[in-house]
């Protein structure tokens, strides 16, 4: 069996936990790893960014420095990355049942750009594919999922199926993804369900990527801002809509 050349796609994973790399290993990370290990290894270029190493101002604009913050490393850091990646993965934790606070922000950074366009005039994340990772200790993978997922389409991205993955432990205090066990094995890395919706999820997203990419980006006909904008109603079928 043969499957489509990937090399000329880029795919930029975001890791929200809520530790920084100084604070040690993230579980996230640990399970984040294994698919960028096989985008990897078949040819996507892959990146990786802990946003908890970086400054990220709250806020819904671009550069939020331009708006009060005094720093904020999305501009520079995190926007040439998410731009220009045809795949983002976000991967975060479960805290009460929710994404990170981190993963909020990363999404309200997502949405600043909501205002710009794509060459075809779509909203600037048409033709980019989106997909998370979950983690945790507590009930809420597909919960948590489809808070992300939700964010991410709305913005733009298309989702492919069954574009998540996920593990928890036994509920409350206990072993986390990867984490070493008595005897010797690692919390999770046996998991069938948890390998099987990771395989699928990675390469489902790297195959609607190539789709895309290979048809020369989302059809933008009845999707265009900048032409509704301008007064094109696409055919609707009431010729006095407005």
């Amino acid at each position: 069996m043969t499957h489509s050349d990937f090399s000329d796609l880029k795919a930029l994973f975001i890791n929200c936990t809520l530790k920084s790399s100084a604070q040690g290993l993230s579980h996230t990370e640990t399970l984040m790893h294994d698919s960028m290990a096989i985008m990897a290894k078949n040819g996507v270029a892959v990146d990786y960014l802990r946003a908890a190493d970086y400054t990220l101002a709250f806020g819904i604009y671009p550069d939020m420095r331009e708006h009060g913050a005094s720093a904020d490393d999305w501009p520079e850091v995190f926007w040439p990355k998410v731009s220009a990646a045809d795949i983002l993965v976000l991967g975060t934790p479960i805290w009460l049942g929710e994404e990170s606070s981190i993963c909020r922000v990363v999404i309200e950074r997502l949405y600043a750009h909501s205002g710009q366009r794509n060459s075809s005039g779509q909203y600037i994340f048409y033709g980019k594919t989106g997909g998370c990772v979950i983690t945790g200790n507590e009930d809420g993978i597909k919960h948590t999922a489809m808070t992300c997922l939700y964010a991410m389409g709305h913005v733009g991205y298309t989702i492919p199926p069954q574009a998540d993955c996920g593990w928890i432990g036994e509920a409350g205090p206990g072993p986390s993804y990867g984490d070493e066990l008595e005897d010797g094995s690692h919390a999770g890395f046996d998991n069938d369900f948890t390998r099987r919706n990771l395989t699928f999820m990675t390469w489902n997203l790297m195959h609607t990527a190539r789709l895309i990419k290979d048809a020369g980006g989302f059809p933008a006909h009845g999707n265009s801002a900048k032409a509704w904008a301008d007064g094109v109603r696409f055919d609707h079928p009431d010729p006095e809509y407005r």
